[in-house]
């Protein structure tokens, strides 16, 4: 049996490694339009010594597929340094520690004080009118306006660089729903689970925020995408974009950038959403619409590298965010090398700062000169650092991170209903049900299993 994967980013290498592990016997060819496997996950180590991630930066490490694949290739995980765990805010003019702990939250300055009695009213919270809102609505129902703007809006920005007032609550964090589905209240949710976490005996306590530990490599997320790219040898094929995929009886016909074509049993595609809605729009208008609605705002990843005496005060954490009502340039900084102190030389502190997205995504595509002076500018007012930087790095994402909008479920109930006209054809990458590289991994699992049951005449399909 041939199967074809279109896209060498993690979720074609991964999708292409479990099918080995499941089915040794199976012929794969990847095919990679660029001339380098990985995708978004891409590190560049410069001749200073500093170490930039093009993309994602790191996982967390509560995903056990993640750490498996890792373990399986030989790849030793390096946890984030324990001030990872402190993230701030900036808000009216100064950073605010994000409380970890209950007691940190009644102290804390980054709400006023009639936001966090709105807060603690949480409890009486009414349940959601519709079976699909908006992450805006959610938060303020919830939590309310303030809590909303300063909490909910800048974590929107920086997972998905997206607009809170846009995106699927449910799409986005399922989790979120199925709490409040079964407890209403998220605070009531919190309790029941630590109060299970007791009775288990586990020392981990249930939190807001996703568990886990911030886990990389020492060489960079890059990795592991080359650790799997070097599994697959000649079975990659680099710079051959796949350009038409045609349906030939029970077999899928590749047309290749190279002028080749070749006749596959299964074909998966894992490259970007838009990418695919291009290849299906000869076998399937209506499900290359579908797949081509989904929107990839742009972005761009600024890496500024400092003597560490000109970065005035010690962050001492994972960096800050900014809310959109700050009306900044920038969506927020990430300071790479107090989170993985290998990243920058000695002496030497690497700031990783993300502009435009969803939330003013011309921005990420401003000339060189203006982006680095814009962010500079804000680095200035919201750290104090005032010195020239003495390496500076841009990566452009002109579509970077795809937006799960509200009905983002709808559509992806609708590209399944397609798919079934179209057996031994399969969709994968982080465009559908999840972006992380956790997401990643285990949807390509997944897809793999599905497609040991397509080749056996089983399993459904979907995206």
């Amino acid at each position: 049996m041939r199967v074809a994967i279109a896209g060498a980013g993690i979720s074609g290498l991964a999708t292409a490694f479990a099918v080995l592990e499941q089915q040794p016997g199976v012929e794969i060819r990847i095919f990679e339009a660029s001339g380098r496997p990985g995708g978004k996950v891409f590190t560049e180590k410069t001749p200073a010594g500093y170490l930039c991630e093009w993309g994602v930066n790191g996982f967390l490490d509560k995903s056990p597929p993640t750490l498996e694949l890792a373990r399986k290739l030989g790849l030793e995980v390096m946890p984030a340094d324990l001030s990872a765990k402190r993230r701030f805010v900036f808000s009216e003019g100064a950073l605010h520690k994000l409380p970890e702990k209950p007691p940190e939250f009644f102290t804390s300055k980054l709400l006023s004080p009639g936001a966090r009695l709105r807060v603690v009213g949480e409890v009486f919270s009414a349940r959601a009118k519709q079976s699909d809102e908006t992450l805006a609505e959610f938060g303020t129902r919830h939590l309310g306006r303030e809590a909303f703007e300063k909490l909910i809006d800048p974590m929107a920005s920086g997972v998905f660089a997206g607009d809170a007032t846009k995106m699927s609550l449910k799409s986005c964090f399922p989790r979120m729903k199925e709490l409040e589905d079964e407890h209403g209240s998220l605070i009531r949710a919190l309790i029941s689970l630590q109060k299970k976490a007791r009775k288990a005996g586990s020392k981990d306590r249930p939190g807001p925020a996703p568990g886990g530990t911030l886990t990389s490599f020492e060489d960079g997320m890059s990795a592991m995408t080359d650790a799997l790219a070097g599994r697959m040898g000649d079975r990659l094929r680099l710079d051959c974009a796949v350009e038409r995929i045609e349906r030939e009886g029970a077999q899928y016909r590749l047309g290749l950038a190279d002028g080749g074509e070749e006749v596959f049993d299964a074909v998966v595609l894992a490259c970007p959403a838009y990418a695919q809605a291009t290849l299906l729009s000869g076998l399937d208008a209506e499900l290359s619409t579908l797949v081509g609605g989904i929107d990839y705002p742009s972005l761009a990843v600024v890496c500024l590298g400092y003597e560490r005496p000109d970065v005035e005060g010690d962050m001492d954490g994972f960096g800050f965010l900014v809310p959109s009502r700050e009306k900044r340039e920038i969506l927020g900084t990430v300071a790479d090398s107090y989170v993985f102190p290998n990243r920058a030389p000695d002496g030497r502190v690497l700031l990783r700062t993300l502009v435009g997205g969803a939330r003013t995504p011309e921005r990420a595509l401003l000339p060189d000169e203006k982006l680095l002076d814009e962010v500079r500018a804000n680095l200035k007012d919201i750290m104090g650092v005032t010195a020239e930087p003495e390496f500076a790095m841009i990566y452009r994402h002109e579509r970077a991170i795809p937006q799960y909008l509200v009905g983002h479920a709808d559509r992806l109930e609708a590209i399944e209903n397609r798919l079934r006209s179209l057996p031994g054809l399969f969709m994968s990458g982080n465009a559908f049900r999840g972006v992380s590289l956790n997401d990643c991994v285990v949807n390509a699992e997944k897809t793999a299993g599905r497609l040991a049951g397509s080749l056996s005449r089983a399993a459904p399909r979907s995206p």
